[in-house]
């Protein structure tokens, strides 16, 4: 158990609650509750999951874009060198 908690148990579990009064008083004093954090956590995980999603929206749309245009002029040159190195 002490690799686990770094030490000795009862002294860092008495660290833990220390520092966890003082972390606390300091987020009340900036009025912060734990819901908040909790909630500004799980959006911000929210906005990067969205974000990846719009990423691969963007993306896609572009490369189906530039394929319209790209894939038939290069099948055209493809064909053509084809018929021009078989005469």
């Amino acid at each position: 158990m002490q690799k686990i908690f770094g030490g000795p148990i009862l002294p860092t579990l008495f660290k833990l609650a220390v520092a966890s009064i003082v972390v606390g008083i300091l987020l009340a004093f900036f009025g912060i509750q734990p819901i908040d954090l909790w909630r500004d956590f799980l959006d911000t995980i929210a906005r990067i999951w969205h974000m990846g999603f719009d990423a691969i929206d963007w993306s896609v749309r572009y490369v189906l874009l530039g394929a319209v245009v790209v894939v038939p002029i290069w099948l055209f040159v493809r064909l053509w060198t084809y018929l021009v190195e078989r005469k």
